[in-house]
């Protein structure tokens, strides 16, 4: 897996720009600049592999949007057909990562006013200017780190921090760390509620890694930098795998291997993250 390119999503990406191209024609000039805006936005979500559906599952997440009572059996319900129809269905089929994603309450870390969409096929906002990753996207990543019971692992991006309660159910504890103060404070808060005790959240540079507890069995990063940090790659320990977005406006996702003749590279897929920042 050197080299892995989704074709479907580089179509959609295309589909986009080729429906602005084509508005101009058609409608007056200050339409089309409002709905080119309206396509634009509709283009920012994470790239990634197109899930085949089932027939009622879009009906299954409209009624979720829909429903105002939010009982835990139906969350649980919309979590195991999310794990179904958009994780499964696109191939991940690592057990550790499927039984986490079954298992964390991904309601939790949204927004209340959200808490009815956490389980539908896209990102989220979570404030200041932030998302939680698209539900396909956690589960790529986790699958392609390797992780196993007692991995020592390190998050950088705290976020909501759903990712680090679906690594901390695989691996009984994570260390991760935010650069955004009130968020990292939010998610430790929203960690310990739900018992992920040895989720340790640390607000800070994420470019400096975690150097006292390293090294690592793996690294996860949910921001893109420009370029692979070369801090993060030293706290790797020998065959531990970094999972990463890099790039600016063309971002891709990288795996980086420690191995015993250096760092081994592959390219995964295309993606669209949010740019990682250095701490002041």
């Amino acid at each position: 897996m050197k080299h892995v390119a989704s074709a479907r999503a580089m179509q959609a990406g295309a589909g986009c720009r080729i429906a602005a191209g084509g508005g101009a024609k058609l409608l007056s000039r200050r339409v089309f600049w409002i709905a080119l805006l309206v396509l634009t936005l509709g283009c920012n979500d994470p790239i990634q592999p197109t899930a085949p559906r089932s027939r009622d599952s879009g009906d299954e997440m409209t009624r979720a949007g829909n429903s105002s009572e939010g009982s835990a059996a139906e969350y649980e319900r919309l979590r195991l057909e999310m794990v179904r129809s958009q994780i499964v269905a696109r191939g991940i089929s690592n057990e550790r990562v499927l039984a986490a994603m079954r298992e964390v309450p991904r309601h939790e870390f949204v927004p209340p006013s959200l808490q009815d969409h956490a389980y539908q096929d896209r990102p989220l906002p979570i404030g200041l200017s932030q998302t939680i990753s698209q539900p396909y996207i956690v589960a790529a990543m986790t699958e392609l780190d390797d992780l196993r019971e007692g991995s020592r692992v390190l998050e950088i991006g705290t976020g909501s921090g759903y990712q680090a309660a679906v690594i901390h159910e695989i691996v009984g504890e994570v260390y991760s760390i935010e650069i955004i103060e009130e968020l990292a404070q939010r998610a430790e808060k929203t960690l310990r509620g739900l018992g992920y005790d040895s989720a340790h959240v640390r607000h800070g540079d994420g470019y400096l890694g975690w150097p006292e507890e390293a090294p690592f069995d793996a690294i996860l990063v949910t921001a893109a930098p420009p370029e692979v940090p070369r801090a993060l790659l030293e706290q790797l320990s020998m065959g531990g795998h970094m999972v990463i977005p890099v790039g600016e406006f063309y971002q891709q996702l990288e795996r980086h291997t420690r191995t015993s003749k250096g760092i081994e590279r592959e390219v995964i897929f295309d993606v669209r993250f949010v740019p990682m920042v250095h701490g002041d």
